[in-house]
């Protein structure tokens, strides 16, 4: 299983960022794919997540109304795309994947490589 997260990077508080997850190895039909988020100092917290099958979502409350978690079968891609940012935003990024949808990240088997967001004020 390989998931390639992608698309951080600085951008000014109130702006938009739309990450990207590429995943492969796996039947995704079956998954649940989520991003998380770990800024310096902090534990890696859940951010959003996504049923394959059926397309359900799940959001943290502090990114609820501003982020949206979507996916492109075609690709097996999922997105995140980041609105109305904030600095308290601003961590690394990680997609992960899971059988059964947990906001735990040590339910996850699998996770890609982090992508920086920062947001300046």
């Amino acid at each position: 299983v390989q998931l390639q997260a992608s698309g951080g990077g600085l951008v000014q508080a109130g702006g938009s960022l739309r990450l990207s997850c590429a995943a492969s190895g796996l039947t995704f039909s079956r998954y649940n794919m989520a991003w998380f988020r770990q800024a310096p100092g902090k534990e890696r917290e859940f951010v959003a997540a996504l049923r394959w099958s059926g397309g359900t979502t799940y959001y943290a409350d502090s990114v609820k109304g501003r982020f949206t978690i979507s996916r492109d079968s075609a690709k097996n891609t999922v997105y995140l795309q980041m609105n109305s940012v904030k600095p308290e935003d601003t961590a690394a990024y990680y997609c992960a994947i899971n059988f059964y949808f947990s906001r735990d990240p040590l339910r996850y088997d699998y996770w890609g490589q982090g992508t920086l967001v920062t947001v300046s004020s």
